[in-house]
C-alpha cells in the first residue's frame, strides 16, 4: 500500500516503514505527526482512490526521526566590466520522517 501525501505544498510518494526527507517541520524528534492531505491512496497499481482534491477519511501517520541540513549550494553573481562579483552559499534544512501507518 502506498499514498501520495501533500506536506507543506510538496507531494511525496510514501509507503509504510519508509523514511522520507521533507522540508523542515516544527516538530521535535521522537514525536508523531499526522498528515490529512492525502492526494492518492492505492493498495496496488491497479486500484487507486484519487482525491478531489483530497481522499476523504485518509490519513498518514509518521514519526519524526531527525532534523538535518542538506548539501551546500553555491550561488555566484557576476557582472562583466564593472568588477562586481558576489558569492553566497545556502544549506536547506530538512526533517527525516518514518511512515508508521497509512489509514484509508
Amino acid at each position: 500500500m502506498f499514498a501520495v501525501v501533500d506536506i507543506d505544498g510538496n507531494q511525496y510518494k510514501v509507503a509504510q516503514n519508509e523514511q522520507v526527507a521533507v522540508h523542515k517541520l516544527a516538530t521535535e524528534p521522537g514525536k508523531t505527526v499526522k498528515f490529512d492531505h492525502v492526494v492518492l491512496l492505492a493498495s496496488s497499481d491497479k486500484d487507486a482512490k484519487i482525491g478531489q482534491p483530497f481522499v476523504e477519511g485518509a490519513s498518514v501517520e509518521a514519526k519524526v526521526v531527525e532534523h538535518f541540513k542538506g548539501e551546500k549550494i553555491r550561488v555566484f553573481k557576476f557582472k562583466p566590466k564593472t568588477r562586481y562579483q558576489k558569492a553566497q552559499g545556502h544549506r536547506q534544512e530538512y526533517t527525516r520522517i518514518e511512515i508508521t501507518s497509512i489509514k484509508g
